[in-house]
């Protein structure tokens, strides 16, 4: 079913058709407003699997045939290979053709734009959908993922408004919920409540897999171990880009986060009791504040 007012995508260019890529694409073709998907990427398997389900009609194998006639271009790759992306896209890129990308930190991104597509300012917007899973891969694709997610678009002041109106109309098309914020803030923002936690949980599941009883440790793990490093099975090279992208904000998150650590260890090492219950209560009702907003329970009945 197509969202009313909103006009089709003639031919969609998706570079990265994995999880995010994959899914933005079988979004907009659930909505009915997407004619043709060209994927392109540095390997044919994920290529030929996305082919084979259905989420691209078409996989290039050179910048000029993907780009030839293009309406919109998604860059959903690792943010560590954006530069290389932005510098091989340049030449290629028409005029009117609106470019977007997907990527969890910014600061790098509107570098790699500002050095290679200075001249196609006004049609490249920024975007990153908070959408992300463990998985990744086109099998991990579906139609489904963007909705009641947050988009936060990151516009840069070369941008048409109706370039960036355009993305914004797409991303709502997939079922997000649409915000703006300068670059300097997202990567703040998401160094504290996204970047760290997946440093944190991959730190704590390379620490115990490297000890002598790895085996014993994770045969006795339960829920409260997989909720709390879930995120530590997502795509390394990915989270390797974003960390190292991001690292001064999330180097200043990290050395925050240490310094509570020390605070707990000295509360633990001196057997305070009732001051250890009072961190836990003061962080257990900020938690439950902020999953009651974000994760409402469904009206009775549902």
């Amino acid at each position: 079913m197509s969202v009313a007012g909103v006009k089709k995508v003639g031919k969609l260019v998706i570079c990265g058709v994995g999880l995010i890529g994959g899914s933005f694409a079988l979004a907009l073709r659930q909505a009915g407003l997407v004619e043709h998907v060209v994927g392109i990427g540095r390997r044919p398997e994920p290529l030929a699997a996305a082919r084979e389900l259905g989420i691209i009609d078409e996989a290039a194998t050179d910048w000029a045939a993907a780009l030839a006639g293009a309406e919109l271009v998604l860059l959903a790759m690792p943010v560590g290979q954006m530069a290389a992306v932005a510098a091989a896209i340049a030449p290629h890129l028409q005029e009117g053709t609106i470019v977007t990308d997907a990527g969890s930190t910014k600061r790098d991104v509107i570098e790699a734009i500002y050095g290679h597509l200075d001249a196609h300012l006004a049609s490249v917007v920024p975007a990153h959908p908070i959408a992300g899973a463990e998985k990744s891969g086109p099998t991990a694709a579906r139609a489904d993922l963007y909705r009641q997610r947050k988009v936060v678009v990151t516009p840069l002041p070369e941008n048409n408004p109706a370039a960036v109106a355009r993305v914004r109309e797409l991303w709502a098309a997939c079922g997000a919920v649409l915000h703006e914020m300068s670059p300097q803030d997202h990567d703040r923002v998401f160094a504290a409540v996204s970047h760290l936690p997946h440093l944190l949980a991959f730190g704590l599941v390379h620490d115990l897999a490297g000890r002598a009883n790895a085996e014993q440790l994770f045969s006795y793990a339960a829920s409260g171990f997989r909720d709390f490093t879930r995120v530590a099975g997502s795509h390394p090279e990915m989270w390797r880009d974003i960390c190292i992208a991001n690292r001064q904000s999330l180097l200043a998150e990290l050395d925050a986060y240490l310094t509570e650590l020390a605070y707990l260890r000295a509360l633990l090492s001196e057997g305070n009791g009732p001051a250890l219950e009072r961190v836990f209560d003061a962080a257990s009702r900020a938690r439950n504040t902020w999953a009651d907003k974000a994760f409402p329970a469904p009206p009775s009945g549902e």
